[in-house]
């Protein structure tokens, strides 16, 4: 039985990342907002406290994996560390989005190393900030289209090709890069690589300049007979045509919920804001009257929280189901589908609502309104999750429905 109420166990990391977010994230998110490109410097204090929440078990507002163990089949219902990470970063985001992707070593390469790496691996990159770098210039949200190639060298890999828009590229200490081991054999080939920054044939290309998120890096990344050890390649290097791909792609099932988490927080900062200058305006939001009975702006803010808590739900469900070992990828491409299309409607309509208040950098719906499009876009578009829910909902393989 699923139970969607915040768990007792999570209240403290919830308190503690909200707190974080309120002292630290909201005092200089403005500040770097202006400053594209400039370190926030102030997170490093904050990084290292999230680190020390993640090795105690309790869980911190960043990345975490899904890892299957034979011996949690039978322990029932739990609440894990998918569910604490998605609920800290709720929170997280509620201060500031871009500062959460700027975090030290919560990036979504921890994310994917989390969650397919072996024993071994999982040591070797301990304490890394992982960057996750898929997207090509010849192709965006169809992932079995990469053309990176990585050619096995004797101990090494030989990895080639162009990567672009990849967050805290430049930051990171290393770069989870998808290539493909044999174009011949389609997206089952496709594998990913750990590359350490410093790399030989490793280049930081340039820095993207944005609407949104600006106080967090996105990079273009290049790799020219960039040589890896072998040792590096993330789960199996055999290239089985059945399941291979399914191997990489299962860092999504995980990423997903995190990224419908960051626009929850963002959506719920809009609300909280806008409920604030409707109530000064002398607009009353009434629960017990139905939208019709009350004022305009009163009826749509009511609609925009019934999204929030629609896009809420599905969040916390999909993470609960990670933490349950239950099989979670339609729930996952939901709530990032959801989540995703609901705070940029949120934040746009919170800005109509306050009128030219809104507008300006007075105050912080403005910057939320920019913020919020990345969400709707990166981890999968809003497209890409709605054709994933329909090949589920409709038993159909991406050859039958494209």
């Amino acid at each position: 039985m699923i139970n969607l109420e915040i768990p007792k166990k999570a209240r403290t990391l919830v308190n503690q990342a909200h707190q974080a977010a309120a002292e630290v994230f909201r005092p200089i998110s403005r500040k770097y907002d202006r400053a594209e490109h400039a370190y926030p410097s102030e997170l490093d204090m904050l990084a290292s406290l999230l680190d020390g929440l993640n090795s105690s078990g309790e869980g911190g507002a960043g990345a975490a994996g899904v890892r299957k163990s034979e011996d949690d089949k039978d322990k029932g219902n739990r609440n894990g560390g998918n569910l604490s990470t998605v609920l800290g970063t709720i929170e997280m985001c509620w201060g500031d989005v871009a500062l959460l992707l700027s975090m030290p070593r919560q990036g979504l390469g921890n994310a994917a190393i989390a969650s397919v790496a072996n024993d071994e691996q999982l040591e070797r990159f301990k304490g890394k900030w992982a960057a996750m770098a898929i997207t090509e210039p010849g192709f965006g949200s169809d992932s079995a289209a990469v053309s990176a190639t990585a050619e096995l060298d004797g101990d090494e890999y030989v990895l080639n090709g162009e990567k672009i828009f990849v967050t805290a590229g430049e930051r990171a200490d290393c770069v989870v890069v998808w290539a493909t081991l044999d174009k011949s054999k389609g997206r089952a080939a496709i594998k990913s690589f750990v590359v350490e920054k410093g790399t030989p044939g490793f280049e930081v290309v340039r820095l993207e300049h944005k609407l949104g998120i600006r106080a967090s890096d996105t990079a273009v990344l290049r790799f020219d007979n960039c040589r890896v050890p072998k040792e590096n390649l993330l789960g199996s290097p055999e290239i089985d045509t059945q399941k291979g791909f399914a191997g990489v792609m299962q860092t999504f099932d995980n990423t997903r919920p995190l990224v419908a988490a960051m626009a929850i927080g963002v959506a719920r900062a809009a609300l909280e804001e806008t409920r604030e200058v409707l109530e000064k305006a002398g607009v009353e939001i009434d629960y017990d009257k139905p939208a019709n009975a009350q004022s305009a702006a009163a009826a749509t803010f009511l609609e925009l929280e019934a999204d929030f808590e629609a896009s809420y739900l599905l969040t916390l469900e999909s993470a609960w189901m990670a933490d349950n070992r239950k099989p979670n990828s339609l729930e996952a491409s939901m709530a990032k589908a959801k989540a995703g299309r609901s705070v940029v409607d949120i934040t746009l309509r919170c800005v109509e609502l306050v009128g030219s208040f809104g507008y300006t950098e007075e105050s912080m719906l403005e910057k939320w309104s920019r913020d919020s499009k990345i969400l709707d876009i990166f981890e999968g578009t809003q497209q890409i999750q709605q054709l994933i829910v329909a090949r589920r909902l409709l038993g159909k393989s991406s050859a039958e429905l494209k």
